[in-house]
């Protein structure tokens, strides 16, 4: 396996994914290219079959990212019981339900078994560790570690430290998923959905509205949006972009000419829409007319390595020999 550098190393050598769905494949993957041990826990009676599976789905993105996929799941075991599970870890990546309540309870067990020195970390999508952690005797020990999906893939890692989470656990954190070759974002305060969920969510509704309204079709707004504004966000984010735009005034000279209309007359135009009967019946027979003529899989696969191509040619792709940034 392609390790992790001292003196990562020799702090995380065993990880607890909780969940074996998607985002804890991807983890248990990436965990595992890195010669992290892996323990999954997960109530389904045929998890390991699914987990393997998707391991060998994506080795090939792990290999092209420089990583060794050789004996990929030899460090891999799985444990039914969530206490014994995560007892002997140095890390645990939890993805289990959206719920509250679900979590809070998982996170009890958690705390109670898992060693005192671990990494105790949630891939919620939503939920603020605040929330989860009041039902901890420890909540300093608990951060929101959110990858964006796939996290083996994709470099972003929002860091969301709760309001009792300890500066230590932040550092801590930070470390680890930078050792991992990520790219790890600590959030300033706690906002539900955090940043990458909300900047998408605020796109997307007015992807729908556009084509309920019968604008565009989805296929041909996908096209609009990979040939404009995906292609410049993945260079200079909304901010230096129109930083940019306002020309030697920067941003200031563009929020006085061309902001302040933008508020005026494109803010309360923007759309509003519902996922109705009829919008919903819209949006599946254009995505089946879009996307029906290839698998999940295969299309998952074409974004994959469009995705690194575009990681190299930014330079974004992590080093894996030298993943040292504790």
């Amino acid at each position: 396996m392609t390790p992790l550098s001292e003196p990562v190393s020799a702090r995380y050598k065993r990880a607890a994914i909780i969940g074996g769905g998607v985002i804890g494949i991807s983890w248990a993957g990436l965990f595992l290219a890195r010669g992290i041990d892996v323990v999954i826990n997960d109530p389904r009676d045929d998890i390991a079959d699914l987990v393997r599976a998707g391991l060998e789905e994506i080795t090939p993105t792990l290999a092209q990212l420089g990583l060794d996929t050789k004996d990929l799941a030899a460090g891999l075991s799985f444990e039914a019981d969530l206490a014994t599970a995560v007892q002997g870890v140095d890390v645990v990546q939890e993805n289990g339900p959206e719920r509250l309540e679900v979590k809070q309870r998982i996170w009890q067990t958690i705390e109670q078994n898992a060693p005192t020195h671990a990494l105790l970390a949630t891939s919620t999508s939503s939920i603020p560790a605040t929330a989860i952690a009041e039902v901890m005797r420890q909540p300093e020990r608990l951060i929101v570690g959110h990858p964006f999906n796939p996290p083996h893939l994709v470099p972003l890692v929002e860091i969301v430290p709760g309001e009792k989470t300890s500066e230590e656990t932040v550092r801590q954190a930070t470390a680890f998923y930078a050792a991992l070759g990520k790219k790890p974002q600590v959030l300033r305060k706690e906002v539900p959905g955090f940043v990458a969920n909300r900047l998408q969510s605020a796109i997307f509704r007015e992807c729908v509205y556009l084509v309920a309204q019968g604008v565009v079709t989805e296929q041909e707004l996908d096209d609009i949006v990979t040939a404009s504004i995906g292609m410049r966000w993945a260079v200079a984010g909304p901010f230096r972009t129109f930083h940019l735009g306002g020309g030697p005034g920067g941003l200031p000279h563009f929020i006085e000419h061309l902001g302040r209309a933008m508020k005026a007359n494109m803010w309360p135009a923007l759309g509003n829409p519902t996922f109705d009967e009829a919008t919903v019946a819209t949006l599946i027979e254009q995505a089946n007319e879009a996307f029906g003529g290839s698998t999940v899989e295969e299309l998952a696969a074409e974004r994959d390595r469009a995705q690194i191509a575009l990681m190299r040619a930014l330079g974004q792709t992590p080093d894996a020999g030298t993943a040292d940034h504790a």
